[in-house]
């Protein structure tokens, strides 16, 4: 067993609704590239296999660089760096409403993810310590705001983006400006936190009694678990607006808003994992998440219409409730270095989750996006690898 040390100040919920608010701005401008697809298929015209290396583009930055931020924040912790990062999630958009080319696009994707890559792991760090010791709880709060973000991509791109076209993504670049003076106030806080922390002589954190070899083997399994997940809603993300199409005949604006019920439901079902880990450990929400959604995400790609659509919503609420869990649950292997282990957690699941899209999209050029759906509901048997992981609570 692992004893967490109590945090010695109280919770800060106003920092976290803060960070949790430029969490949802930043994700949101992310959306736009995916949620801009189908126009950039028709206008441009690209293959399934090209949008899926926009996906890889925007989010192989991250996965590089999300733990040696991450890193680079627990040795040298940076107050500013997420006002820095929301800058740079500004230029990416700009960029990507420019756009004129493929490798155009390709860049502008690479500067999205830039930005995100930045912003994840520092934001991590600073919702973590003003948790007050509620891990959880801070860390759900965190991740919802990413996924209200996502969520809300779909619908602005249903009444904005689609509508006025690619260029109209530059005007989401007032949106990061907000994040960014936001930003800099948290980095005021983040200041003055450090300072009182030194101040009243906090514990250094203790670290987790475990042998090397089932620390390695943990942090494989939940690489595992974040593959599942990860493949599963990036694809969704990125083609179930034309799984939608293929399979049913809808038209554009109606597969976005399907789109949003789904990541509407990712959002609602993140918060709930991180206080129910809290409460009764985070493993067994490892265990009830990926596993509850199998059977659901089996049955999806075979029913009618409106069956779809709500085990869409089952699958996303249930499948989403265990990123926060996996989250503090790595954290809490490794708690002197939470940082790095945030942006690891995050870079991975963003990397296998676009290596996986841009594979599928692939696939799907072959064989149908439907098919495609059949096999990627099979990829949540990993789940059962769940019970490699060593009792923490």
């Amino acid at each position: 067993m692992i004893t967490q040390r109590t945090s010695l100040l109280p919770t800060s919920h106003s920092v976290i609704i803060a960070v949790s608010a430029t969490h949802l701005i930043n994700d949101l401008i992310q959306f736009l590239l995916p949620a801009l697809y189908p126009v950039l298929k028709a206008d441009f015209g690209l293959t399934y296999f090209q949008l899926g290396l926009l996906t890889l583009a925007q989010q192989i930055t991250a996965c590089i660089l999300q733990p040696v931020m991450g890193l680079y924040g627990d040795l040298r912790p940076k107050p500013y760096t997420l006002a820095v990062s929301m800058a740079i999630v500004a230029l990416g958009v700009v960029m990507l409403a420019m756009a004129g080319s493929f490798g155009a696009l390709l860049g502008a994707s690479a500067m999205l993810g830039l930005g995100s890559a930045l912003f994840h792991p520092e934001a991590s760090r600073v919702c973590r310590m003003a948790s007050g010791g509620r891990l959880g709880f801070a860390q759900s709060s965190f991740q919802v705001g990413g996924n209200a973000g996502t969520a809300l991509g779909p619908l602005a791109a249903a009444l904005i983006v689609l509508p006025l076209g690619q260029a109209s993504t530059v005007w989401f670049g007032l949106l990061a400006v907000i994040a960014v003076i936001v930003l800099l106030r948290i980095a005021q806080w983040f200041t003055n936190h450090l300072r009182m922390t030194r101040a009243a002589g906090s514990q250094a954190p203790i670290a987790p009694l475990i042998a090397r070899r089932r620390l390695i083997l943990a942090f494989a399994v939940l690489g595992a678990l974040l593959l599942s997940k990860f493949v599963y809603i990036e694809t969704f993300k990125a083609y179930y607006a034309f799984f939608l199409i293929e399979k049913f005949g809808l038209e554009v604006r109606q597969a976005q808003g399907l789109l949003f019920v789904f990541l509407a439901a990712v959002a609602f079902g993140t918060f709930f994992g991180g206080p129910v880990g809290d409460r009764i450990g985070r493993k067994k929400v490892i265990w009830g998440s990926i596993i509850g959604a199998l059977p659901f995400a089996l049955v999806l790609p075979h029913l009618g219409l409106t069956g779809t659509v709500v085990l869409s919503v089952l699958v996303g609420l249930i499948l989403s409730s265990a990123f926060s869990a996996i989250v503090v649950f790595a954290q809490e292997l490794m708690p002197q270095k939470v940082g790095m282990v945030a942006g690891f957690v995050f870079g991975f699941a963003f990397g296998v989750g676009a290596l996986g899209a841009a594979a599928l999209g692939a696939l799907a050029d072959q064989i149908g996006m439907q098919q495609v759906f059949v096999y990627l509901s099979f990829l949540l048997c990993l789940g059962f690898l769940t019970a490699y992981l060593p009792d923490l609570d």
